[in-house]
């Protein structure tokens, strides 16, 4: 629970306030009938208040810790009210310290998240009070023990259910924000395919505008390289740079079909890196006669970046006529891995 208060002050507080419970409880020691009971419940009092206000660990208590408070508060309400006359005719005074003392100490518990241990503790300090004294309990100040645990309960319940809506809210911030940014990075991610795309296509567009859409064979195959190259800067992505697209386009007006994946294997080199990588697949393109080359990126924790398979067909010329080339009748022309780092040699 984060209530925007430095942890060393509120456990400054804390400790004068029990200690300030010692000091009455010294300045009447001469009161009660034996003096020895209440040193001891002095101490357990005092070791009680040190482990809770341990300036370190969780916030909220552990449960034997709030149990052990429990279990002090009957100690040192048993051990004083024993030892004192509550039928003085000027009455107990500040002898009654352990009910402001347990009070303080049950605040401490319900303030670290255990509400019911401090409850607990206060329907102790009543049923006790009243089989001693009677009606005159209220004497004691027990209503003010009860009050502080009171508004003790409600303030750390309070905070804690603004910290957990400060939590949400944050929470959904940070999700708004990254749905921001991943909307303009669609958005720019669009407006940069548009550009690529335009840039392409707009010379061909302009041939087919000049001659009313009457191409020739040569026009049409061109349109068909120009199609695979925009497809290839939606299914390529990463694997694209100058060289590639030149190769790439090359190897396809020869009559290769060529198809480029990028499944995201390239998004953490660097561009130096990546520039290594491209220029490698450019020059695998540029050397290869392969009829089908196929380059794929590798998921990233692999020492590879890119595989390229390239395959020659072997399937003879009434095959080919009838339309059954498959690969069955490929042999591998081309097969090449491109580390993710430099290999030393």
């Amino acid at each position: 629970m984060n209530i925007g208060i430095p942890r060393y002050l509120i456990v400054g507080m804390a400790a004068l306030f029990s200690a300030y419970h010692l000091v009455l409880a010294t300045y009447t020691i001469d009161q009660p009938r034996h003096p020895e009971p209440i040193i001891v419940a002095m101490v357990l009092y005092g070791v009680a208040t040190i482990v809770s206000l341990l300036p370190w660990g969780p916030v909220r208590m552990p449960i034997w810790m709030a149990a052990f408070n429990f279990a002090i508060v009957v100690a040192i309400t048993l051990l004083v009210s024993n030892e004192l006359d509550f039928n003085r005719p000027d009455g107990v005074g500040y002898s009654s310290w352990y009910v402001a003392a347990s009070g303080t100490l049950l605040t401490i518990t319900s303030t670290r998240g255990r509400h019911t241990f401090a409850w607990l503790g206060i329907g102790f300090l009543v049923v006790q009070s009243a089989a001693i004294v009677g009606p005159g309990l209220f004497s004691l100040g027990i209503v003010g023990s009860a009050s502080w645990v009171a508004v003790s309960h409600v303030l750390s319940t309070a905070l804690a259910k603004a910290s957990k809506d400060a939590q949400r809210f944050a929470l959904a911030e940070r999700e708004a924000t990254d749905w921001q940014a991943a909307q303009e990075a669609h958005v720019y991610e669009r407006q940069f395919r548009l550009g690529q795309t335009s840039a392409m296509a707009l010379g061909m567009l302009r041939q087919i505008q000049e001659s009313n859409g009457d191409l020739t064979d040569a026009q049409r195959q061109e349109c068909l390289h120009l199609e695979g190259a925009i497809r290839d800067e939606i299914r390529g992505r990463k694997l694209l740079n100058d060289a590639v697209r030149d190769e790439v386009m090359i190897a396809r007006r020869r009559g290769a079909t060529v198809t480029l994946l990028d499944e995201g294997g390239l998004d953490d080199l660097s561009d130096d890196e990546l520039d290594r990588v491209l220029n490698r697949l450019a020059l695998a393109l540029h050397e290869t006669n392969a009829d089908k080359v196929i380059a794929r990126t590798v998921p990233e924790g692999s020492d590879v970046a890119v595989t390229v398979v390239g395959l020659r067909s072997l399937a003879d010329g009434e095959s080919v006529a009838l339309g059954q080339d498959s690969l069955e009748d490929d042999e591998v022309d081309l097969w090449l891995e491109i580390p993710r780092v430099p290999v030393t040699p």
